[in-house]
């Protein structure tokens, strides 16, 4: 009878799987035995594969080079960095070894390419596409990039003031790009995004602001929807909506030869997820090509800004089961040692799941549990499984331990949770380590960020006289 959590797994699911495979009883994710760090780090504990985001980062480049091949293509590929997924350094050092370029959404990303520029982790030949709304700090900031020699910097018009302010502070010529604003799917309580200038009004925009300008020069046209690259009919719909925009403004700008398709690929949320990135490029890029063909315009260099996917899938969260209540006849409550809203705020505030295994004891028996963290906020749980609508894991034993692993976990988690801040209930921030790989396949980890103590969070609450606490 397969009653063991491993039979649960391999009947579910195609197991293993490129980066889960099994160590006898223990779960190996890209071959790191994950009870080896538990064993040395502890529990709670965040984790960050490095090699991950240039795996993912060339993938993209080959998908892109390969269908622009195909179709015999004449534009360039640029793979732009969203910033916004993860600021942290050691993302930025481990993406920026692979030709890559930047998009910026705020003001201080601006100073985190001046460090990068410094450290010579990017150049001046580096594209910068400034995105988001901007205002003050931001519009002064990507000013003094420009004016300090970084031409290849763009700002993305998100809305009609911004061309004047970008002009009373640059000093000579410089080039932009204009967001399209986009129409959101039907769902959505409201029609179209609140990011760029509407689809009717980019023509007139353009003739009235930029065409007889001699200080600024347009470069790129922005699309992005908010549900990202997918095969729908939406998508297509709107992709075609852009094309027509971008052909008609091509007739009149001659200096146009960008597109931006922005980001939006899916990263991996289920042992059972399927998404055929090099179809969805090749007809992209075929796409375009039609569309410019029949407008009889050159096609555009592409551009994207790959955020999640590029950092999403390095990182994961191990946690461990403290304890188990049986609050009734069918529930059962699997507590861990540490919080769901704090540390993977995504789960609780835009109910998204990610890839959630045991670590350990995959021989043992398995039963149907919900997961609670260590808040006493009622919505601290995490309660169910994309495609299993319910939760099973080894069966809770005081005397065998159980670790959890919620994986694919990269991306937005830290900033939006609040590294090294406060956190809901004065729960502590985990532990975070750097996981690499050398030429040779050798593992290294090294501590990030140290698991918060008392006097890290007394002295932010302003507590900074008192005693030392521990």
């Amino acid at each position: 009878m397969n009653t063991k959590y491993f039979d649960l797994i391999n009947q579910t699911f195609y197991f293993p799987q490129e980066e889960f495979t099994l160590n006898k009883d223990n779960l190996m994710f890209h071959n790191i035995d994950l009870m080896k760090l538990v064993e040395q780090y502890g529990t709670p504990l965040k984790f960050t594969y490095l090699p991950q985001i240039s795996n993912n980062i060339n993938k993209a480049k080959g998908w892109f080079r390969q269908a622009m091949e195909k179709h015999k293509y004449e534009g360039n590929y640029y793979y732009c960095y969203c910033t916004k997924s993860s600021h942290f350094e050691y993302v930025m050092n481990e993406a920026f070894k692979n030709d890559i370029h930047v998009e910026t959404s705020s003001a201080f990303d601006i100073n985190i390419v001046e460090n990068l520029l410094e450290n010579g982790k990017i150049t001046k030949k580096t594209n910068i596409i400034c995105n988001g709304f901007k205002r003050d700090q931001y519009i002064e900031n990507i000013a003094r990039l420009i004016n300090n020699g970084h031409k290849n910097t763009i700002p993305i018009i998100d809305n009609y003031e911004e061309l004047d302010l970008l002009q009373e502070q640059i000093k000579g010529k410089f080039q932009i790009g204009i967001r399209i604003a986009s129409e959101e799917e039907p769902k959505f309580e409201f029609y179209t995004s609140r990011l760029g200038i509407g689809y009717k009004n980019i023509l007139p925009f353009y003739r009235k602001t930029v065409a007889e300008n001699n200080k600024v020069e347009l470069k790129m046209l922005h699309f992005f929807i908010n549900t990202g690259i997918r095969d729908t009919a939406y998508y297509w719909n709107e992709l075609s909506k852009c094309l027509k925009v971008y052909t008609n403004l091509k007739k009149e700008c001659p200096t146009l030869n960008s597109l931006n398709i922005g980001g939006g690929f899916p990263i991996k949320n289920s042992l059972n997820f399927d998404y055929d990135y090099a179809y969805m490029v090749d007809e992209i890029i075929n796409q375009i090509k039609m569309a410019c063909e029949e407008a009889d315009v050159d096609v555009p260099n592409i551009f994207t800004e790959f955020g999640s996917f590029t950092v999403g899938e390095s990182g994961g969260a191990i946690y461990k089961v403290l304890y188990q209540k049986q609050q009734n006849d069918r529930e059962k409550w699997n507590m861990i040692d540490s919080s769901f809203i704090t540390t993977l705020p995504d789960t609780w505030a835009i109910n998204k799941r990610f890839i959630m295994l045991a670590v350990n004891r995959w021989n043992d028996s398995y039963e149907r549990v919900l997961l609670g963290g260590l808040t006493c906020d009622s919505d601290d749980y995490y309660n169910s499984e994309q495609n299993w609508n319910a939760i099973y894991l080894p069966k809770f034993n005081k005397e065998k331990p159980l670790y959890l692993g919620f994986f694919n976990t990269g991306a937005y988690q830290e900033t939006i949770g609040g590294q090294g801040g406060i956190h809901h209930c004065l729960i502590p921030q985990p532990k975070h380590i750097l996981i690499d790989r050398d030429e040779n396949g050798i593992l290294a980890t090294e501590v990030f960020s140290e698991q918060q103590t008392a006097d890290d969070v007394l002295k932010i609450l302003g507590y900074s006289n008192n005693k030392q606490t521990k």
